[in-house]
């Protein structure tokens, strides 16, 4: 079964980055599709990125396009979501999770991590 685990949060100011990882075991990375979802206190689960099995497909919602980017290393089996700009609204908890393809719906990922907080404050 695949496995994932993220890491990379923090406390970070308003305007500063941080890049997230997340990172397979169990199965090779490189079979699945993988997304970056977040959930923000009294707030549902949304997605924010995800990319497909070779990288060849990337999708954003609109709050962080051209702030965020996602990118893989399937030698490494890790996805890595860069996140620059960053925003008091942006504070939540971030998963990744693996599934068929590049998908904002939560319903087609099947492997789930625990999740990374992430805060953003001065």
């Amino acid at each position: 079964q695949l496995q994932l685990e993220e890491s990379g949060g923090g406390l970070v100011q308003p305007g500063g980055s941080l890049r997230l990882s997340c990172a397979a075991s169990g199965f090779t990375l490189d079979n699945y599709g993988i997304g970056w979802f977040r959930q923000a206190p009294g707030k549902e689960r949304e997605a924010v990125s995800c990319v497909s099995s070779v990288g060849d497909i990337t999708n954003y919602v609109d709050s962080v396009k051209g702030r965020f980017t996602i990118s893989r290393d399937n030698a490494w089996n890790t996805v890595f979501l860069q996140m620059n700009s960053l925003k008091p609204e942006d504070t939540a908890v971030y998963y990744c999770a693996g599934g068929w393809g590049c998908s904002r719906w939560q319903g087609d990922f099947a492997y789930w991590g625990q999740g990374t907080q992430v805060t953003v404050s001065s």
